[in-house]
């Protein structure tokens, strides 16, 4: 039998306990790259904002927090997005955010712009552009706002909601706390400046602030509420930008085209269209059946125009493989853009 010696046995110890850490690190590298490879594979996307890099969202997801912002103020309903017929130009004209209280109804248009921003001779406002030396020329905003609040009025007329005057009006909000707007600008009513929005209030009576509604003249008072809901089905039922929800906290207004993927997933999501859908959610993948065969769940809410809307008893479900795709055309983008529907969290139609 042999015999070692206590500095053999040690150095042969210290060997496997060398060969012992090595394999357990191999090990654990070779599950972490397994672990990428399948996650890639199987479920790409679903929570990797990277190929959302160039997306810009900013304008939307201003319209929807402010939007938001408004109705908790002043415990009135906000519209997103609508596409109100322009019958001088024969077009649509798109409005960031229709304000609906029952004191009145507010068009609100956001530019989000930075640095000095003066009015050339010809009343449209200029500011710093990307480009060194130049400037964006933006055509008038109080006259487009004011345009488009006179198009909303004729339009609800045209749907049977006859408003007194004065109880349409446009605001033009500046929320960019590095815009520095000239004094031509700032002194104009319509104009709500970063510091204003910022430190907004609601006032006792449920209406807008007074700075807010400067423009009004005379007393106001409440609506009936049969007009008001009249306003709401109008308003809701106008036309307006589809507006898709990503994971991330990124909201983009645009419009819905179609979903790619497998023929069977497609035929499966037939049922999807904007005349039968109002909005569908996406929920994360998850695997069915064993390994490799990931798929999405999608709920979607079949479209009603009742004021009470679609009750949790009449959501629909459906489940196609995760790496379909929808094709969707930006708000401002000549591009259409192609997305995963692991990356979507809901997608809500308009009629």
């Amino acid at each position: 039998m042999a015999v070692y010696s206590a500095h053999e046995v040690a150095e042969w110890a210290g060997k496997a306990g060398f060969k012992w850490k090595l394999e357990m690190w191999v090990e654990i590298l070779c599950g972490l790259l397994a672990y990428k490879i399948i996650r890639r594979v199987f479920f790409a996307d679903s929570d990797d904002p990277a190929h959302l890099a160039d997306l810009d969202s900013a304008h939307s997801d201003l319209c929807f927090a402010l939007a938001s912002r408004l109705e908790k103020l002043y415990s009135g309903r906000c519209f997103v997005g609508l596409r109100i017929p322009d019958p001088d130009a024969g077009e649509r004209q798109h409005i960031d955010i229709v304000l609906v209280t029952n004191r009145e109804l507010m068009v609100v248009s956001i530019h989000n712009i930075s640095g000095f921003v003066e009015v050339d001779k010809d009343g449209n406002w200029t500011c710093p552009s990307d480009k060194k030396h130049k400037h964006d020329v933006i055509p008038n905003p109080v006259l487009q706002v004011n345009r488009l609040a006179a198009n909303l009025q004729a339009y609800l007329e045209q749907r049977g909601a006859k408003l007194p005057d004065g109880y349409i009006t446009g605001r033009v909000v500046l929320p960019n706390p590095n815009c520095r707007p000239s004094y031509a600008i700032t002194v104009q009513p319509e104009v709500v400046l970063y510091d204003q929005w910022k430190d907004l209030k609601a006032d006792s009576k449920g209406g807008l602030s007074t700075w807010f509604k400067g423009a009004f003249s005379g007393s106001k008072g409440d609506m009936q509420d049969s007009l008001l809901q009249n306003l709401h089905f109008i308003l809701s039922t106008s036309p307006m930008w589809d507006r898709l929800e990503l994971r991330g906290d990124k909201n983009v207004l645009g419009e819905f085209i179609e979903f790619k993927g497998r023929h069977d997933d497609i035929q499966a999501l037939k049922c999807l269209k904007r005349s039968k859908v109002s909005r569908f959610i996406v929920q994360k993948s998850t695997l069915f059946g064993g390994f490799g065969r990931s798929r999405v769940q999608i709920l979607y809410s079949p479209r009603d125009y009742r004021a009470e809307g679609t009750s949790s008893s009449e959501w629909k479900e459906l489940s196609v493989k995760q790496y379909t795709e929808m094709l969707f055309q930006p708000l401002h983008s000549k591009k259409v853009k192609k997305f995963k529907l692991s990356s979507v969290a809901s997608v809500t139609l308009s009629a």
